[in-house]
């Protein structure tokens, strides 16, 4: 079938866009939008995936203000119209790589939001990531990600944010191809050997996007239990990489990363972290975040087994190939808290620990400081995403 797509002449198989190079259920394509103010402790997370070989597109908007999240799922399937938008919701490509707008209509969920996305520095593309167990590629994926800055407003019933860019920063992501199996679309493990146990583990991860004029950037970091940044064969990718800028034009790409980090007493929930960061040209920078507000948890996104309220997810079909529309809202202030998923299955676990009862956000909302070679500084605010699986013993985790 023809799509609107295929009036460009930028295919990159044989055949039409409604079609891809994977049978794979997890393979899919989408984006992650992030709009955030320290001042107002507010974090908005919007995102969406296509799924192909399901037919299809469905995404979320989850917005905590100071720990209180409120999130609305929606869904429909893909091919009747291949646009990027979903009932109320729409993504609207202004600029390539530098402008978009992001929008929820009003709907019967409370959350509405109109926005303008602006980089404030190119997107940095990350390396490519390729995992495999038993020769079985589970992971093959691209995803570059940007800093930039909001405008536009973001409403919750009577309540109304009004956001420009000199209190709100944004933050984004595109990924594409294979990304990691999500129930209830992945195989029964009872029919299959059991995987291969991995080498070298992770067990911390650092995925920051910041804002703090006149400075910009992301980077990623991942370490084992001992704190050695290293590649591992999951789903996140490689040991370090990412850029800082001062504008548009001047580039900094990160050589080495160092960091220093505090957590709430009895937690491992993130206070604060310090990163000590060389450049490439040999540039030493110095960034301080302090985390301003509870985390927002994920697992409301749909994202996960029993996202939604028919234990389904972001990839399965809710009942409604037009439009399928629902929300909740939960009180995350306190964490660790327990959480259980909708009618998920008990042993429903995920790359996330999604099926466990304690959760914690990985989010956090950040005030960031930073200080480059020059002795330049700059505040913002900043996305850092962040946590620690299982032993980590530099910070005394076990």
């Amino acid at each position: 079938m023809l799509s609107p797509y295929d009036e460009f002449p930028v295919h990159q198989t044989s055949h039409t866009f409604a079609n891809i190079p994977s049978t794979d259920f997890s393979w899919d394509d989408g984006c992650y939008f992030g709009f955030f103010s320290p001042e107002e402790k507010v974090f908005l997370a919007v995102g969406y995936r296509v799924n192909p070989n399901s037919d299809i597109i469905g995404g979320f908007a989850i917005l905590n203000v100071a720990g209180k999240q409120h999130t609305t799922r929606f869904s429909r399937c893909w091919r009747q119209d291949m646009r990027t938008v979903v009932g109320p919701f729409a993504v609207e490509v202004v600029e390539p790589l530098k402008k978009l707008r992001v929008s929820l209509a009003e709907n019967e969920t409370g959350l509405s939001f109109d926005l303008v996305w602006t980089g404030v520095s190119p997107a940095v593309l990350e390396e490519h990531h390729l995992a495999e167990n038993r020769m079985r590629r589970t992971t093959d994926q691209s995803r570059y990600c940007q800093a930039g800055r909001p405008e536009g407003r973001i409403k919750l019933g009577e309540r109304e944010w009004m956001v420009d860019p000199s209190g709100w920063s944004c933050a984004r992501d595109h990924s594409w191809g294979l990304y990691a199996e999500r129930l209830p679309l992945s195989p029964d493990p009872k029919w299959l050997p059991p995987k291969l146990a991995p080498g070298l583990q992770r067990a911390l991860r650092f995925w920051i996007i910041l804002r703090a004029d006149p400075f910009s950037g992301f980077f990623h970091l991942h370490e084992d239990a001992d704190g050695v940044q290293r590649d591992f064969s999951d789903v996140f990718g490689t040991a370090l990489g990412g850029s800082l800028f001062a504008g548009w034009d001047r580039q900094f790409e990160i050589a080495t990363a160092a960091h220093t980090a505090t957590y709430r007493n009895g937690t491992r929930l993130l206070d604060s972290v310090t990163m000590a960061i060389t450049d490439t040209a040999g540039g030493a920078w110095t960034i301080e975040f302090d985390v301003v507000s509870p985390p927002w948890i994920a697992q409301t996104s749909g994202y996960f087994p029993g996202g939604w309220k028919d234990g389904g997810n972001v990839h399965t079909y809710h009942g409604s190939e037009e439009l399928a529309l629902e929300s909740d809202s939960f009180d995350f202030s306190v964490q660790p808290i327990d959480y259980k998923p909708y009618q998920a299955a008990e042993d429903s676990t995920d790359m996330f620990g999604a099926g466990s009862s304690k959760v914690q956000g990985m989010v956090y909302l950040c005030a960031v400081r930073v200080t480059g070679p020059d002795g330049t500084v700059g505040r913002g605010a900043a996305h850092v995403e962040h946590w620690i699986n299982g032993r980590y013993r530099p910070y005394g985790f076990e």
